[in-house]
């Protein structure tokens, strides 16, 4: 299927669950507990079994969560986008983001940048699954206090592949857990990759992979559609 006519919906896929399906087995308020949970590939390989082939199993053979776990065999859509973003990726962005939370599709990101985190905030008002992927250990992290109710209500996932030591986000752990991200996700949509970025270079990455990465169809985001990105069209 060309990236330009799909539908960024939820559709179940192969062995993936379908989210309203864990949902509805969460008992709401039962992930009280914002204590982190280790889950290691070769105890619980079911939650590992989409991961594609660039995630390395042997350098990083478990991650820690805070949530729904199940929320990871969901089919998701990855989001990226530059610290820096013009004001047409910032409208378009948020215009996409109130879409993709009208009609409920689960979420993976960092939500580290500016614009990642406005779609955060919007997504935190619906109700798909989101996964959030701090770029740090989060075995000691303080849980924001908007995050709660979501993970209580089974629909919001922290996880991390880092070890509790790793307390700060880097510039190097920023790149581990994008490469996470969409090694965890089915399909990747780029907001903006801004000249000479580190978000460019990891796109670049992604499409000699074979992956499709989707991004706007705006002038602001020709630099990805010249990589090889796909422009995508609203319907």
């Amino acid at each position: 299927m060309n990236g330009a006519d799909m539908k960024i919906r939820h559709e179940t896929r192969g062995s993936r669950v379908k989210w309203e399906k864990i949902i509805a087995e969460n008992t709401p308020g039962a992930s009280r507990s914002h204590d982190a949970r280790k889950l290691e590939y070769s105890r619980e390989p079911a939650f590992f079994l989409h991961m594609t082939d660039e995630w390395d199993l042997e350098e990083f053979p478990a991650v820690w969560t805070i949530g729904n776990a199940e929320i990871l065999k969901c089919e998701l859509l990855a989001l990226f986008c530059s610290r820096k973003s013009p004001g047409a990726v910032l409208r378009k962005s948020h215009d996409f983001a109130t879409e993709l939370r009208r009609i409920g599709t689960p979420i993976i990101g960092g939500f580290q940048t500016p614009v990642e985190k406005m779609c955060l905030e919007i997504f935190l008002k619906g109700e798909q699954p989101i996964v959030v992927c701090p770029a740090r250990g989060i075995q000691n992290m303080r849980v924001e206090r908007e995050w709660a109710v979501p993970i209580e209500d089974g629909r919001l996932l922290l996880v991390s592949p880092f070890p509790a030591r790793q307390r700060r986000p880097t510039k190097s752990t920023a790149d581990m857990r994008n490469k996470f991200v969409a090694a965890a996700s089915d399909r990747l949509f780029i907001l903006h990759a801004a000249a000479n970025s580190r978000t460019l270079t990891f796109a670049d990455e992604l499409l000699a992979q074979g992956r499709e990465v989707l991004t706007f169809d705006i002038k602001e985001n020709e630099n990805l559609k010249r990589l090889g990105a796909t422009a995508w069209h609203a319907k």
